[in-house]
């Protein structure tokens, strides 16, 4: 039975499973005064980071006031507004997430019994039966890369979950009507579980509603897409899946680089920079990526290209292959590790041998692409274009 089904009493829900334990009397258990607010440090590098996001960080307070509905019977006992100013989170993770959903529970059963009135009261004029779902692609994170698909069902949804990449300027878009719920993920700290993603989109479907799964990108490419519409379809839910704009392509454009190019590269790959227990190394295979006649694009994977690049060069692949790494792609706040220009701009390319180096120099932070090919030197932005261009242009 669904997650949120199972909502028939707070205190069966909660003993049913460990992670949704009744909230902690202590304060410091409190989503909202759990977030220590800082004001006066917004110079430091981790909290002009977060505050400077255009994507719902951890450590945003975005979060909790965009999603204050619910939050609803807490707000009106402090009697105290959201805080603004640029916060952190606390180290104990795993209480805090524990805490924060049981806090949510008693908004998301009132959500879910709306829901379910409301479908009993259609189904009296003959019109029962489960909600849609919708896997939306929002792209790398401009809002003017949106379908216009993807915008009308966004307007539409009566709840919209939410992912970590899903930038504000898009959530800005979302009807007025709906509600939103944060289920993303970031390195150490994951708001709900893959398996919590799977019954809260089951429960809300079964009650009726028009459900939106709104990710960062496309939902099947590194969204774990394909296994949420998996889960759905075999519990005879209906799933609509609206493509999105992939970082690959979006970034790759914003750059001016051909992911293939004839003569240059006549094949694109895709790969994940993540290892399976969060360890060093990169989960594929690096000698089967190291062809020079491809373009390698490597989703999430700052914490694995040393290894990546060490073993590319190993397997064959030029030390000297170009290569760029772009946080923040397609957004306002969009920073580029381009090695080799002048260092009081925020554009650097890099040789393959130097950019995890040169990617810790600047600082970069997920989410960063990056992009590994000869294609690279076709960027205008490539410092030696004159040079290394004119040969490549010329070999065709």
């Amino acid at each position: 039975m669904a997650l949120v089904s199972r909502i028939q009493s707070l205190s069966a829900f909660s003993s049913s499973s460990t992670h949704f334990r009744k909230p902690h009397s202590s304060s410091s258990f409190n989503p909202i005064s759990s977030l220590r607010f800082n004001s006066t440090s917004s110079n430091s590098s981790s909290s002009s980071s977060s505050s400077s996001s255009p994507f719902t960080e951890k450590a945003s307070i975005e979060r909790y006031q965009r999603d204050h509905w619910l939050y609803k019977n807490q707000h009106s006992e402090s009697d105290q507004p959201l805080p603004t100013p640029c916060c952190s989170l606390p180290s104990d993770f795993d209480s805090l997430r524990e805490n924060d959903i049981a806090l949510q529970l008693p908004e998301l059963r009132n959500l879910l019994q709306v829901l379910r009135e409301k479908r009993q009261t259609e189904g009296d004029r003959g019109g029962c039966g489960p909600g849609n779902v919708f896997l939306v692609g929002t792209g790398p994170g401009d809002p003017e890369l949106l379908t216009m698909k993807a915008y009308r069902v966004i307007q539409s949804a009566d709840l919209l979950l939410y992912d970590r990449l899903v930038s504000n300027d898009v959530l800005d878009l979302v009807g007025s009507g709906a509600r939103l719920l944060y289920v993303g993920k970031t390195a150490g700290y994951h708001s709900r579980t893959q398996e919590e993603i799977h019954e809260l989109l089951l429960s809300f479907a079964e009650a009726g509603a028009n459900v939106v799964r709104l990710k960062g990108g496309d939902p099947l490419v590194f969204g774990r897409g394909g296994e949420e519409m998996d889960f759905l379809r075999q519990q005879g839910i209906e799933v609509n899946v609206i493509p999105g704009i992939t970082a690959a392509s979006g970034i790759a454009a914003n750059l001016g680089i051909p992911l293939t190019h004839r003569g240059v590269a006549n094949s694109v790959r895709f790969l994940t920079g993540h290892s399976r227990k969060g360890g060093t190394d990169p989960l594929f295979v690096a000698e089967n990526a190291a062809d020079p006649d491809s373009t390698l694009v490597v989703y999430m994977g700052l914490s694995t290209l040393p290894s990546l690049a060490q073993k590319l060069v190993h397997h064959g692949l030029s030390p000297n292959t170009p290569a760029v790494a772009v946080e923040r792609g397609t957004t306002p706040q969009q920073r580029m590790d381009l090695s080799y220009t002048d260092r009081n701009s925020d554009r650097v390319f890099a040789e393959l041998k130097d950019v995890a180096d040169e990617i810790v120099s600047a600082e970069l932070v997920s989410p960063t692409l990056i992009i590994i090919g000869k294609v690279v030197a076709l960027s205008p932005l490539w410092p030696y274009a004159s040079k290394e261009v004119s040969c490549l242009v010329e070999a065709l």
